[in-house]
């Protein structure tokens, strides 16, 4: 296995307060799956969202798939996120106005909607035993449907990271389950790396390699 990716003495802060992360290094390999665990408040989700490129660090390196993206651009930076990553949210964030189909095709960038996703979303809608609610609006969803709608969404692209964020937190047990599944075993397939926050120790024990921050990874 190699590292899709690589922190290298990644700090960050927001604006002039304290480092919420000091000097993180990690390395997330591809065809497996990482969690992240450690005390509430110790940066556990921050990193996550320096992965996904909605952060960007005060300091260090962050390379993704080979290139270093850190110092990128927004635009490339962008582009990046729209094109490798996949983010699955504690809460589904799903637009309610919208049905199930159109909120998963939000999920897939512009520039990569000129193909058919309708049989991938379809096969994927199965897998997640939301078969029949595909006209359904987002409005009319149970919370554990939203959050597989949401998994779905991140997935629908094929992304090369899956990054969750105590993506069961809000679930029931079976729904949990569902959810986990699929995550490890998209992670564990096609080369690709998921990334799991989680504050649950029996998940952290199944993923493949468990980073704690607040302590050194």
């Amino acid at each position: 296995m190699s590292a899709m990716v690589v922190v290298e003495n990644v700090s960050f802060r927001y604006g002039r307060g304290p480092n919420v992360i000091s000097s993180r290094t990690a390395a997330f390999d591809e065809a497996a799956v990482h969690s992240i665990t450690g005390p509430s408040g110790c940066g556990k989700s921050t990193l996550l969202y320096l992965v996904g490129l909605m952060l960007r660090p005060s300091s260090g390196i962050l390379s993704i798939a080979g290139e270093e993206l850190a110092n990128a651009s927004d635009r490339v930076r962008a582009r990046r996120r729209g094109d490798l990553i996949g983010f699955v949210f504690q809460d589904a964030l799903l637009d309610p106005s919208l049905t199930v189909v159109e909120n998963i095709l939000e999920g897939i960038p512009p520039w990569r909607r000129k193909r058919d996703h309708r049989p991938m979303i379809d096969q994927q809608l199965e897998r997640l035993g939301l078969a029949g609610l595909e006209h359904r609006r987002a409005a009319n969803l149970s919370g554990g449907q939203a959050q597989r709608v949401g998994l779905a969404r991140a997935l629908a692209k094929q992304p090369r990271i899956l990054l969750a964020d105590e993506p069961t937190g809000n679930l029931d047990d079976i729904t949990s389950a569902v959810v986990l599944d699929e995550i490890f075993s998209f992670g564990r397939q096609n080369g690709s790396t998921a990334i799991v926050v989680t504050h649950d120790q029996r998940i952290a024990a199944r993923a493949d390699v468990s980073h704690t921050v607040g302590t050194p990874c």
